[in-house]
């Protein structure tokens, strides 16, 4: 038998150990003596005689009237069970006078706890576990959320290892079919939900019944762009264009007109949701061409045998009246500002595009799409 019992070093497990000789002395002898000494002094009574032999109980209560017996002892069938008990010690543990004085039967063995409590060994699980904060920055670094149905299809059927993730309104399940027996086959992750939690998960109302989470793609080095020899080549390069429609509308031109790569100096602007839903799949079909320094860039471009071309909306060469060469890099600038004097100064061949006068520029969307056209008109596909 054992119990614990607290202290200032921590918790004492106690150990009762019992031998027949106590046994026999509890009942009678110096034990029983010893008992009663103490009862006399204490002022209670136990229900042993003189000889240490235990006395039956009263059954009436201090009106004289009989108690009610044990309920079990009314039960004939517990009463052939346990042919030990009987009315006179019903309900009585011989043992619970035992250890209420120093002349206790027990003896008490104290074990010290250990000087540092040992942790317990769950094989390397843990109850709850910890995330690394700097792994998770870097993983939704690498990860961006893409939606609209046309967007999603080209994704799929371009690169469908780079979904993480996807969710559908049961609308559009029908028509991505494929793309569901895909991820389920490849332990991919999936949602049928309403349109509420599509919102939510997409950032957006205008998600198009389906949105992927998707692990975005990593620029290529310009050196590694020029390595790909080509005879007949046009580049777009971006300075300082942000807004993700613009973007998408720009990279949805660039696929029509059969150009490739883009110089920009964040190539993650061209992953964004709204750029790749607007840009409608062309996204799929277009490289970003890392530019951390922008005029270097140009010049690695130009050593390669590219002409640059700068374009303004009221300086230049009217885009109507040049020949442009085969292999060129239009530059384009920001929305607002246009392009730096740097780099406008930088240009072998500055460009506008004609028009009325009676607004002062062009959508930067639709300005691109008209030098690309024109490029397009003079270079035929037969030649790419």
């Amino acid at each position: 038998m054992s119990d614990s019992a607290g202290s200032k070093s921590g918790k004492v497990r106690v150990m009762y150990v019992r031998n027949e000789d106590e046994k026999k002395n509890s009942r009678t002898g110096d034990g029983a003596r010893d008992r009663r000494n103490d009862n006399e002094k204490t002022g209670r009574h136990d229900n042993h005689d003189k000889d240490g032999r235990s006395k039956p109980r009263d059954n009436r209560d201090k009106e004289g009237r009989t108690k009610p017996r044990d309920p079990r002892d009314m039960n004939p069938r517990y009463v052939r069970e346990n042919p030990h008990r009987s009315s006179d010690n019903a309900g009585r543990d011989d043992r619970a006078d035992y250890g209420r004085g120093s002349d206790s039967p027990w003896k008490t063995v104290s074990r010290a706890p250990d000087d540092a409590p040992q942790k317990p060994d769950h094989g390397g699980i843990v109850g709850k576990s910890r995330l690394d904060p700097e792994q998770i920055r870097r993983q939704r670094q690498e990860e961006t959320r893409v939606y609209g149905e046309n967007a999603c299809q080209a994704l799929f059927n371009n690169r469908p290892d780079a979904i993480v993730r996807a969710w559908f309104l049961q609308e559009v399940t029908p028509r991505f079919r494929e793309a569901l027996r895909w991820i389920a086959a490849n332990r991919k992750v999936y949602h049928v939900v309403d349109d509420e939690e599509l919102t939510k998960a997409s950032g957006t109302d205008h998600h198009g019944g389906v949105c992927f989470l998707i692990k975005k793609r990593q620029g290529s080095d310009v050196n590694d762009y020029l390595a790909q020899a080509k005879e007949t080549d046009c580049v777009l390069a971006l300075e300082d264009v942000g807004n993700p429609h613009n973007l998408g509308g720009i990279v949805r031109s660039c696929a029509h007109f059969g150009v490739d790569g883009v110089l920009i100096h964040d190539p993650s602007l061209l992953e964004s949701g709204a750029a790749v839903r607007t840009a409608e799949g062309g996204a799929e079909h277009v490289n970003a061409i890392q530019a951390d320094d922008f005029p270097s860039a140009l010049d690695a471009f130009r050593a390669a045998g590219y002409t640059i071309a700068t374009t303004s909306s009221h300086k230049g060469q009217p885009l109507a009246q040049t020949a442009l060469p085969k292999k060129v890099v239009l530059v384009v600038g920001h929305e607002g500002d246009g392009l730096t004097d740097s780099t406008w100064q930088q240009g072998d061949l500055p460009l506008s595009i004609g028009g009325t006068g009676k607004v002062e520029s062009l959508n930067i969307s639709v300005a691109t799409g008209i030098l690309l056209a024109e490029w397009w008109r003079q270079h035929s596909i037969t030649e790419l």
